[in-house]
């Protein structure tokens, strides 16, 4: 790990580490707060390296200091999941594996869910870290692939890693978004071609509200991208994101149709069939929504928002009971959802169960009244208005 000033999420990241590895490499880049103290506590061995703006650079120096055989990359804002752990205790007994990809989850992140992070490999001194921002060592992997074509990549497709920083929270720090952009600019400016780092850059321009100008780039990316697959589907996928913004539905639906069909781990493709069901719903083609939608639950199980999104088209083709059904689930795997409960009440009253709809309707009010108290007001105003309420 390369830290700096995370005392607030520490604990829970080497908590989940804790029992499972050797040892922890903690490399401090200059916290000011008890951060050293906490990785110590944890039993961490903790080096100091002055920050460079390097991420690289950073991660590069704390490889200096691992003992062990196999090394396992974490950040600060990230826990292992313990379901994992028999799974990479297999994995790296397999003498053909120089790197396994893990799937993380983006927790309560607002686009794609899931991202495939090569974080796990063997400690080899050929395989470095590399780019200043998104520090990766796939381009050392990449080149000691083409001259040994005995080693080979692995990937768990459980979950392996939680990630919290793509929260809303988390995003809204300006200054770290102006460092990142910094720190890409100068990267591309000597590998103008470089997909990868025309898709991360693309992103954050379009995120910033730079759509054109991210537009560019994503395309630029695109035309520059041969079989990193899992690049071209961020690509394409971010493109779909800014002709949205510009209320481009068209090129928007092409861009997340060109996604899908890319050969990657379907749970990957999971934010594009979402957006593109999105898409679909507000163009009128509810068929083509509902297929979307489908799709995300059966490739995720767990998805919320896809049962969610599911239920207000069916409401929309008239297929209440089903809605209902839709509805249910979504509130099974999210409690806290008040517009699932609002919606599942609206349903319910269509349906005549009355009852039960204003036992559903209360729960949407006091959920609205932690979120939004403004709509926990609006509805339990309408509801009076119709009598449901005094």
């Amino acid at each position: 790990m390369i830290v700096k000033n995370e005392e607030a999420t520490l604990p829970k990241c080497l908590g989940s580490v804790k029992n499972v590895v050797d040892e922890m490499v903690v490399l401090d880049t200059g916290s000011t707060d008890s951060t050293p103290q906490i990785a110590q506590k944890f039993g961490a061995k903790v080096h100091y390296f002055e920050w460079c703006n390097d991420f690289s650079a950073a991660r590069n120096e704390a490889l200096k200091y691992v003992t062990g055989d196999w090394i396992i990359v974490l950040d600060a804002d990230e826990t292992l999941t313990q379901k994992i752990v028999p799974h990479l205790k297999q994995a790296i007994h397999r003498e053909e594996y120089l790197l396994i990809n893990l799937l993380r989850h983006e927790v309560g992140a607002e686009q794609s869910p899931y991202s495939l992070v090569s974080r796990l490999f063997r400690n080899l001194p050929e395989i470095r870290f590399s780019r200043p921002y998104h520090a990766l060592v796939d381009d050392s992997v990449s080149a000691i692939l083409s001259q040994e074509p005995r080693w080979q990549v692995g990937y768990l497709d459980e979950v392996a890693i939680l990630h919290t920083g793509y929260q809303k929270s988390a995003i809204a720090q300006q200054d770290k978004l102006t460092k990142a952009q910094a720190a890409m600019e100068e990267f591309l400016a000597s590998h103008p071609n470089d997909p990868y780092a025309c898709s991360k850059l693309g992103a954050l321009y379009v995120e910033t509200g730079k759509i054109v100008q991210g537009i560019k780039l994503l395309a630029l990316g695109v035309a520059y991208c041969e079989k990193e697959y899992e690049t071209l589907y961020e690509l394409y996928y971010h493109l779909g994101i800014a002709y949205s913004r510009l209320q481009n539905h068209k090129n928007a639906i092409a861009h997340y149709d060109a996604a899908i069909k890319l050969p990657i781990y379907p749970i990957l493709k999971l934010g594009a069939y979402n957006n593109l069901g999105n898409l679909l719903k507000a163009s009128g083609d509810l068929n083509g929504a509902k297929t979307a939608y489908e799709i995300t639950i059966k490739i995720d199980p767990s998805f919320a928002i896809g049962y969610y999104n599911l239920g207000m088209t069916l409401k929309e083709l008239g297929l209440f009971k089903d809605a209902i059904i839709a509805y249910r689930k979504a509130i099974e795997l999210n409690p806290k959802s008040a517009e699932a409960n609002q919606n599942l009440g609206v349903l319910l009253l269509k349906l005549g169960y009355v009852q039960d709809s204003l036992m559903t309707f209360k729960k949407a009010i006091a959920l609205h009244e932690q979120q939004n108290p403004e709509e926990a007001k609006r509805l339990r105003q309408g509801l009076e208005e119709m009598g449901l309420l005094r």
